[in-house]
């Protein structure tokens, strides 16, 4: 069975601060081949631009948003996907925490398929991720296209700060009933606390967390590979 839409392959990555084996990484990256990159972790201080086009530049992508003005959420593309708009936002600050917050970009792909990207990562404290769950599930439904949203949610599936996030959206691995892989540690597998939704306009054809040599020594994290397809605005 075919299904009508524009093809989108997306992956989601908390990248662990480049800390870990950086040229596994770019191969992970380059052998996804992805449209867009949702990364967590990413340069987020000193010289963060010239970082940030560097880890896009060598995962053969270019930077879209975030960085900096998203506390390290970074959101990067193919040559294939055209920008229209970008945003940011930084989560409110408890003091002697660390500063979280989301990116936010408008694209285009195939000439007629419009979407929104966003990426996050809540907090590691049980208190403040609430708050920020909500004002994350405030910019996605605030959205004018269909919603594309990764995030290392710190919770899984079942909890209260996934409930608010998921609602009106589909679940990625749900949807491609793989629901049962994990994606961190990779040191330990148990905890599926990676999240990938999408607008419920938007088929999802395949959903893989891709445990590797490769992936185990790129991050902490295993990266989240989905192939999606668009609905176009004819």
């Amino acid at each position: 069975m075919t299904h009508p839409g524009v093809s989108l392959r997306v992956l989601s990555y908390n990248v662990h601060g480049q800390r870990d084996d950086t040229a596994a990484l770019a191969e992970v990256v380059r052998g996804a081949s992805p449209d867009v990159m949702i990364v967590q972790e990413g340069p987020r201080r000193f010289r963060w631009r010239t970082k940030s086009a560097a880890l896009a530049a060598s995962f053969g992508l270019v930077v879209a948003a975030g960085g900096l003005p998203s506390l390290g959420n970074l959101l990067l593309t193919s040559l294939r996907v055209r920008v229209t708009g970008t945003r940011c936002r930084r989560f409110p600050l408890t003091p002697g925490r660390h500063l979280r917050g989301a990116a936010y970009a408008d694209c285009v792909v195939g000439g007629a398929a419009r979407f929104t990207v966003a990426g996050s990562h809540l907090s590691t404290d049980p208190a403040e991720r609430p708050c920020q769950a909500e004002l994350f599930k405030r910019d996605l439904e605030a959205a004018a296209h269909p919603v594309i949203a990764a995030a290392d949610l710190n919770e899984e599936p079942g909890t209260p700060v996934w409930a608010v996030v998921a609602r009106g959206l589909t679940d990625a691995a749900v949807a491609a009933d793989r629901a049962d892989r994990f994606t961190y540690s990779c040191a330990d597998p148990r905890r599926r606390i990676d999240a990938f939704f999408v607008d419920p306009r938007i088929t999802v054809v395949d959903y893989d967390v891709l445990d590797t040599p490769l992936t185990r020594r790129a991050s902490d994290h295993f990266p989240v590979l989905v192939d999606l397809l668009l609905p176009t605005d004819g």
